[in-house]
């Protein structure tokens, strides 16, 4: 595993609120050291997932990174080359579908948030006292999300962004997020929140976090093309915030072998060399200015120091949200509720007679 340098030199864990996190760093710190973490997931063995991540967060963590961040679906893994059988005859009236097959080997690797998974995540967390943000498949039920997971240097896990848009044959095997899952947490190193891959092209989206006031901005994404660059710093221009994009780097060796895991629309399988995805993960400044990668090598941990007095430098020119919004003429409401396909009223009834039993006062 390579270091990328700056170019500038027994229950389950609770949800914290989005407030600030006094999480034992410095908060008179003025430079956050962080890392995005370029890797391939172990796919369908999540506990050897797991087990890499720890390493790699180990040797960030030795580097003196405060700030860890890992690809989109990290844990649990990108299906890349997978069509779950759409396209190739699928038949919704055999269950022995190799499609329904894969999808029943993937929802395995998912991991249930909170779970046991969630709780050493948090404790590698507290264990190398980094902030940890992570790619996640989340399993809820028989639905599966593409999540990412917030930790502190404590081994508290924070909470969790669902992605709002999954991406064309993403839509197959991922359900949608809500509103609910849009945090941005005020940290010791800055306000810290993260939108997946694609959702990153959605201007509302983006305008949210900034009605949020990030500061640190990542991006896992499993986009490894050169035009993805552009968007990043875009959004670091725009946002006036650091921009962070972690992606996996994959050769097809990476994927369990055919027959097991096949690679569709390649014309033939590719051979086990084969670089799958080439990563791209890079640091971007509030300025534009790129301080680690793109990383299109290997396997690698890419680390910059971030400025942060950066930020206001950048705000001075453009706050998107702030001298530089017209708000009469355009604005941005956010529905963050969260919305339940089945709500009960006696549940809705037990809440509210608990809220009228707490407003009464024993004498």
């Amino acid at each position: 595993m390579a270091m990328v340098p700056s170019g500038s030199g027994g229950g389950p864990p609770a949800v914290i609120a989005e407030v600030e996190m006094n999480g034992g760093a410095d908060s008179g710190a003025t430079t956050v050291r962080a890392t995005v973490v370029q890797a391939s997931t172990v796919f369908y063995d999540t506990p050897a997932t797991l087990d890499k991540a720890e390493r790699l967060i180990e040797e960030a963590a030795g580097y003196g990174s405060q700030l860890v961040v890992f690809p989109e679906a990290f844990v649990g893994g990108y299906p890349r080359g997978s069509t779950f059988g759409f396209g190739a005859n699928i038949s919704i009236n055999n269950p022995k579908d190799k499609g329904k097959e894969e999808f029943r080997k993937y929802h395995a690797a998912a991991i249930e948030v909170p779970g046991p998974e969630v709780t050493r995540l948090a404790a590698m967390a507290g264990k190398y006292k980094v902030f940890l943000v992570m790619g996640v498949i989340e399993r809820e039920g028989y639905t599966l999300y593409c999540s990412v997971l917030f930790f502190d240097p404590l081994g508290r896990y924070l909470g969790k962004h669902r992605k709002l848009m999954p991406t064309a044959l993403e839509r197959i095997i991922w359900g949608f997020g809500d509103g609910s899952t849009i945090p941005v947490y005020d940290t010791p190193l800055g306000k810290i929140g993260a939108l997946i891959c694609w959702e990153n092209k959605m201007p509302l989206l983006r305008t949210a976090l900034y009605g949020k006031g990030i500061e640190i901005y990542c991006a896992p994404t499993a986009d490894s093309r050169q035009v993805w660059q552009a968007s990043m710093t875009h959004i670091a221009l725009e946002g006036g915030c650091f921009v962070l994009s972690a992606n996996q780097f994959c050769r097809r060796k990476d994927y369990p072998p055919p027959p097991e895991y096949v690679f569709a629309g390649l014309g033939e399988e590719p051979s086990p060399e084969t670089v799958v995805c080439p990563g791209g993960s890079v640091i971007i400044s509030p300025s534009g200015e790129v301080l680690a990668g793109p990383n299109y090598e290997g396997e690698a941990l890419i680390t910059a120091d971030l400025d942060l007095g950066e930020i206001v430098r950048a705000k001075f020119d453009f706050d998107v949200v702030g001298h530089y919004a017209r708000p009469e003429v355009l604005s941005l409401v956010v529905n963050d509720q969260p919305h339940l396909p089945v709500s009960f009223t006696s549940a809705a009834e037990k809440t509210s007679a608990a809220k009228i039993d707490s407003a009464v006062k024993p004498y």
